[in-house]
């Protein structure tokens, strides 16, 4: 607004009449000025929001306005992540698994729950519950299962769509044992086809770069808005080592979705 205008001090007598009437009509003036900027600026607040409703609660979501950083995509998905151990003929073995549905199916790597006779997942919070084996397609090397028992905040994965060479990923597991490991590189290649103990071949996966090792199988490969765009079900290492050495892949999430609609392989 600009300021009000001040009137000079000048000749009481025949400018006394004029100064009445002009202050009558400044009054008049202020007052509609004053009438047309409440009206204005209520009907700026009013215009593309809802002045009268109190501001949105806080989400677990991640923001659309924009890429996060890792630490907060660690924040937005952790939530979503669980820890697999199972138990089988060759012994026990861990691994992670990502929460897809509210309704508590987790998805993980079919390798790490192949043949276990015992399945237990531990949720972010803590609950530990056994799970069954609820659908697989052992082709993309992608798990299905249904925990028996749910914690009292289920917080499935925001998910997410395609990436391009280029993108920035975080994955999220338990490589080694070691909790809630978080790894961030990019996408490297698209479409690739790797061979896998079986004689089988996975095709159509995402090739990254974040760092990855046993027991992040299952695990979410996540972009920078915290959805996640895979399951990471492999890693390349010619020298039989096992170890990650800057190759890493995972089933785009899409694909992965379409295991709960597969048979229970045949033990």
């Amino acid at each position: 607004m600009g300021s009000l205008p001040v009137a000079s001090l000048g000749d009481r007598s025949a400018a006394a009449v004029r100064f009445r009437r002009g202050g009558v009509v400044a009054l008049c003036v202020l007052l509609a000025l004053a009438v047309t900027g409440f009206v204005a600026f209520r009907w700026g607040a009013s215009s593309g929001a809802d002045d009268a409703r109190p501001p949105a609660r806080p989400s677990p979501s991640p923001s659309a306005s924009g890429p996060l950083t890792v630490a907060e995509v660690h924040q937005v998905a952790f939530p979503s992540v669980v820890a697999i151990s199972a138990v089988g003929p060759g012994g026990a073995g861990i691994g992670t698994g990502l929460v897809a549905n509210v309704d508590g199916t987790v998805l993980t790597a079919y390798h790490v729950v192949e043949n276990a006779t015992t399945i237990e997942v531990v949720f972010a919070d803590g609950t530990r519950s056994p799970a069954t084996l609820a659908g697989a397609d052992p082709s993309i090397d992608i798990a299905v299962l249904a925990p028996a028992t749910l914690p009292a905040v289920v917080v499935p994965a925001t998910l997410g769509g395609g990436v391009v060479v280029g993108d920035d990923v975080v994955a999220i597991g338990h490589p080694f044992g070691l909790v809630d490991t978080t790894t961030a590189g990019v996408v490297s290649a698209l479409d690739r086809a790797v061979p896998v103990p079986g004689g089988r071949e996975l095709k159509g996966l995402i090739q990254f770069d974040a760092a990855v090792n046993p027991g992040n199988s299952g695990g979410p490969l996540l972009n920078m808005r915290g959805e996640a765009v895979g399951i990471v079900v492999a890693l390349a290492n010619p020298t039989g080592a096992g170890t990650f050495i800057g190759i890493g892949f995972a089933v785009p999430i899409g694909a992965a979705l379409g295991a709960g609609e597969g048979d229970i392989p045949q033990r």
